[in-house]
């Protein structure tokens, strides 16, 4: 989800969860549609404007370092732009939850609401429910696949498991490599998983994929490494989609099978990851991973508040470049999506100052 949305208690039977989206439903798509730069559109100066209020701001989670680090953001960056966001709301992990979560923010009378979707298709309840109150929503990390939003902050996660495959693909050349992938409930973990098998099979076909399907949780991460590493103990890569839930389960899952060797070592597995927490920073210092794609998680923050204020004062957005270095496109469901620039970092600039994941601690 995160860049990853995390699940690591989801043991729920699906009819149980379906049949408590579905209650929820009952309660609860949203707003407004989008459409000139940010440079273009940037709402009034102090305040001003139209439709101004108190924000509500909805977290899937926060059992991950990426979250955490995004919740500690949010305050801060509703301060700078402005906006006067109420105290996180975490769903944690349960997007029945999130809908429930979403309709109490809104009968407390928030104006506007900044949503980090755990399931790309049930949050469509809860946008449906802010529409029919006519309260803007900003949904970040991942794009909803039916209702409104005013816009989608996010990365272009098709781009992290090109990435990734690039990365693997010129460091392993042939043999096998296994993706610990997301929950394919999210557009994030099918956009990833897609991407990265897409490109390896194009580009890399020395390369055998195998796959881990992990929903975002570690558990399940780890034990079906596990199992796989048993059956394949050549493996000779891994692409983690997820270094907030997974990257401990893995080097511990590494260790405990004694293949956890340095960069250079021989019998070292080539490790590339998504997220860009200080964990993974660390970890590529050390040696342990090779590379990671930094998820935004302080411009997630910050243009979440930047658009749901413009949302609130009216103003539209059209696809193009903006003014802080990302593209805004039209996804194929019409919504518009900032797609924020996110950098590979490896062990050559895993040191940049500029990286969110080195001013946290």
């Amino acid at each position: 989800m995160a860049g990853s949305t995390v699940r690591n208690t989801s043991s729920r039977a699906g009819i149980s969860r379906a049949a408590r989206i579905a209650a929820a439903a009952a309660c609860a798509s949203l707003v407004l549609t989008a459409c000139g730069s940010t440079k273009d559109s940037a709402a009034p100066a102090g305040g001003e404007g139209g439709g101004e209020g108190k924000v509500g701001v909805i977290l899937p989670l926060l059992t991950s370092p990426f979250w955490q680090s995004y919740n500690d953001y949010v305050p801060k960056m509703a301060k700078s732009e402005d906006v006067d966001a109420l105290k996180t709301v975490n769903s944690n992990s349960d997007p029945s939850q999130q809908i429930t979560d979403i309709n109490n923010q809104l009968n407390q009378g928030v104006k506007g609401l900044v949503v980090a979707p755990l399931d790309s298709a049930a949050i469509s309840a809860g946008l449906d429910q802010a529409e029919r109150k006519g309260v803007p929503v900003v949904a970040v990390d991942v794009a909803p696949e039916k209702g409104k939003v005013a816009m989608v902050v996010r990365a272009n996660n098709v781009a992290y498991g090109e990435k990734a495959c690039d990365y693997l693909g010129k460091q392993v050349k042939t043999g096998k490599v296994v993706q610990i992938m997301g929950d394919l409930a999210s557009v994030n973990g099918r956009e990833r998983s897609e991407a990265f098998r897409t490109c390896v099979k194009k580009k890399y076909p020395e390369l055998k994929v195998l796959e881990i399907p992990a929903k975002w949780e570690s558990d399940t991460a780890a034990s079906k490494l596990d199992t796989l590493l048993n059956s394949n103990p050549d493996i000779k890569g891994i692409y983690m989609q997820a270094g907030g839930v997974y990257l401990a389960p893995t080097l511990q899952t590494l260790k405990s099978k004694k293949m956890l060797k340095k960069t250079g070592e021989k019998g070292h597995i080539t490790v590339i990851s998504n997220d860009g927490i200080p964990q993974e920073f660390d970890a590529i210092r050390k040696g342990q991973i090779d590379a990671t794609v930094s998820q935004p998680a302080d411009a997630y923050a910050k243009y979440g508040m930047y658009y749901i204020k413009a949302a609130m004062n009216g103003k539209k957005f059209k696809p193009g470049p903006t003014d802080h270095d990302s593209t805004i496109v039209k996804l194929p469901s019409g919504i518009l999506e900032d797609q924020l620039p996110a950098p590979l970092v490896t062990k050559q600039n895993v040191d940049d100052s500029k990286l969110w994941g080195n001013t946290v601690k």
